[in-house]
């Protein structure tokens, strides 16, 4: 079992490092007793449980329990292979973090946030200087944190890429919820009202001629390429690895077909990962 330990400063991220562990297909336990970690890798080791992948975080607030865990750890290494992952920040930003929330420093009992931090950062020097991986947060947002993380600690993460959903639908049935972007396409010419393409689909090659005979569907989809990359690297810097492009017409059986289709051709001829579904087709 690839086992991750979390740790670090109170305040510097580690629930959101936790949450993206989670993401990536980790069982996470939170605020775990150093104590305990050899018991739950002996439990999953003697289990049919198929995990293989586990983040556990510890910290402070584990109180005695907490003051073991070097030797806890040093203990564990001898029967599991595990990595360390210690989140950091500047004091400035940790007792901003509490101020704006209102909340204490879980040390700080009969003491200020500031002195708390203080003993915390002394408490927890031995385990800063034994982690495989310090990430400082002062200036990183939760995506970036997040990606920061992918890139360190998961290969399938590392290496996969952006997947792009491309979806149909007709406006007449509502919005998709999933959709990222909602391009509307009822600004082209509507094959609906054309005797001999009424009863046919964006699939068929009659309908994807006639909508492309339109100047403004040939700018709309070479704009929208062009686009396509910009959107790509915002998001991915964000830490988002998925897009759904939802296009609409009055039905779904023409228009949003036809462009649906072509985005999809063009991004697949372009090495993306991309799916496709026409959602009202069959309605």
């Amino acid at each position: 079992m690839e086992c991750i330990i979390i740790t670090g400063i109170s305040g510097a991220g580690k629930s959101a490092a936790a949450d993206c562990f989670e993401d990536m297909g980790y069982y996470c336990i939170d605020n775990l007793p150093p104590s305990l970690i050899g018991d739950f890798v002996d439990l999953i080791g003697r289990s049919n449980n198929k995990i293989r992948k586990a983040a556990l975080v510890i910290d402070v607030r584990g109180g005695e329990f907490f003051d073991s865990a070097l030797g806890d750890l040093e203990s564990l290494r001898r029967k599991a292979d595990f990595k360390i992952l210690f989140l950091d920040a500047s004091d400035a930003l940790i007792l901003r973090r509490f101020a704006e929330t209102r909340r204490s420093h879980p040390m700080a009992a009969g003491i200020t946030n500031a002195e708390a931090l203080a003993e915390e950062r002394t408490k927890l020097g031995p385990l800063k200087s034994m982690a495989d991986v310090v990430i400082d947060t002062t200036h990183l947002k939760t995506a970036e944190l997040a990606e920061r993380i992918r890139q360190t600690f998961s290969e399938d993460e590392k290496n996969a890429g952006f997947k792009v959903v491309v979806q149909s639908f007709g406006y007449k049935y509502g919005l998709p919820p999933d959709a990222d972007f909602v391009l509307d396409l009822r600004f082209i010419p509507n094959p609906f009202y054309v005797d001999e393409l009424k009863r046919l689909t964006g699939n068929d090659e009659a309908v994807k001629d006639y909508v492309f005979e339109s100047a403004e569907a040939l700018f709309f989809i070479n704009d929208l390429f062009d686009l396509f990359p910009r959107l790509k690297d915002a998001y991915i810097r964000e830490g988002k690895r998925n897009l759904n492009v939802a296009f609409g017409c009055t039905g779904g059986q023409h228009r949003s077909v036809a462009v649906a289709n072509a985005f999809y051709t063009g991004l697949l001829h372009k090495g993306e990962d991309v799916i496709i579904k026409h959602r009202d087709i069959p309605k």
